[in-house]
Order: structure tokens, then C-alpha cells, then sequence
């Protein structure tokens, strides 16, 4: 293990779950899927193997940590022996919602409802990410310039979402624009502006 590193490592742990992620939305057949799997715990497997002979932590204790962590976060599934609770809550958003009120708990100084997206996430999944957060904070975000609201409503399916996106990007090439910068940078400037403590953040009554 010597010539590896956790630094060396995330090119491969990123490859790995996208080709876990193209299995899923290719339709690949179920064995298929099980070895890429495999692929992405093996990345777990070695980063955890380093830590180890560091004299950190090892694949024992990430396995325990994550037991622990969905005990602690899911009482309305789990009970704190790790049974299952007798009842179940109704609804997806009761779920959601308890989890999140169990995470302000933990860390109650976490102020920033944009903490934690990674900055390495490609900048849609980024911005789709920062609305979902925005959303469960309460955060009111301003409502779809309405052509572009029409233009998404006229879409019958996620292909023809994606055949529109695609488009864009590549007429956003004949402008020499960066399609994936000039994202990130929108991205960028709403969270700034509904960070606490900003004068444009507007809030539901929630």
C-alpha cells in the first residue's frame, strides 16, 4: 500500500461511483451493477486500510460509525438498540424532516444551510442540491423567470430536458461561454445571497 494515498485514491472513488451511477441509468443488468458495487466499497476498503496503518481508524470502525450515525438520525425507524421501532411515519417529508431537525441538533453552530455540498460537485447537481437545502431551510427562492418556466413545462420527459440542456451547452460553445463555469458562478452568487445574515435572504414563516 505504500505508494498509495487518500489523495492519490479520489480520482478512482469519484470514477468508480459515477460508473456506479451510469450502470444504474443504462439499465445494466444486475450483475453488472454488483461488481461496480464491489468496485466502490473497495475504494472504501483501501481508504479505510490507510487509516489503519496510520494507527486512525479502520474498516471495523467506519462500518460501526455508520450503524451509529443511521441508529442516531432515524429514531422514527430505529430504536436506540438498533431494533426496529413498531411504526413507521407516514410520509416522506416527515422523514425528511425529523432528519433534519436531528442534524441541527448535532450541530447546532451550522448555521449555513449550504454547508456541506461539496464544491467538487459538477455545478448542476450542485445547483439542484443548493434548492433542495434552500427549500428545507425555508428559504423563499425567487420564482422561474416565467419563459423559462413555460419552456420546462412544454418538456414531456427527462430526455427532452437533457436534449435541451445539451443544446445549450453547445450553444453556449459558439460564445466561447463555459457552460460549467458560468453555472457554478450562478450557483455561487444565489447561495452568497441567502446566507444568513444577507439582506436579500428571504424566509418562509416555517
Amino acid at each position: 500500500m505504500g505508494a498509495l494515498t487518500h489523495e492519490s485514491l479520489v480520482e478512482y472513488l469519484l470514477e468508480e461511483a459515477f460508473e456506479v451511477a451510469e450502470t444504474i441509468e443504462t439499465g445494466a443488468d444486475e450483475a453488472e451493477l454488483r461488481g461496480e458495487l464491489g468496485d466502490v466499497l473497495l475504494q472504501v476498503v483501501l481508504h479505510a486500510r490507510l487509516a489503519e496503518e496510520r494507527g486512525s481508524f479502520g474498516f471495523a470502525d467506519v462500518v460501526q460509525g455508520l450503524e451509529a450515525k443511521l441508529i442516531r438520525r432515524n429514531p422514527h425507524v430505529f430504536r436506540p438498540d438498533g431494533s426496529l421501532q413498531d411504526t413507521f411515519p407516514a410520509s416522506v417529508a416527515e422523514i425528511v424532516r425529523k432528519w433534519d431537525s436531528i442534524k441541527r441538533a448535532e450541530k447546532p453552530e451550522r448555521g449555513d444551510p449550504f454547508e456541506g455540498i461539496p464544491q467538487a460537485l459538477p455545478a448542476l447537481a450542485r445547483a439542484q442540491k443548493s434548492l433542495d437545502r434552500a427549500g428545507r431551510a425555508g428559504i423563499t427562492a425567487a420564482a422561474p423567470v416565467p419563459s423559462v418556466g413555460q419552456l420546462v413545462g412544454a418538456f414531456a420527459t427527462e430526455d427532452e430536458l437533457g436534449e435541451f440542456l445539451f443544446e445549450l451547452a453547445a450553444a453556449a460553445r459558439t460564445r466561447d461561454f463555459d457552460a460549467e463555469r458560468a453555472l457554478r458562478g450562478a450557483v455561487r452568487r444565489y447561495q452568497d445571497s441567502h446566507r444568513p445574515g444577507h439582506p436579500a435572504t428571504p424566509r418562509t414563516g416555517s
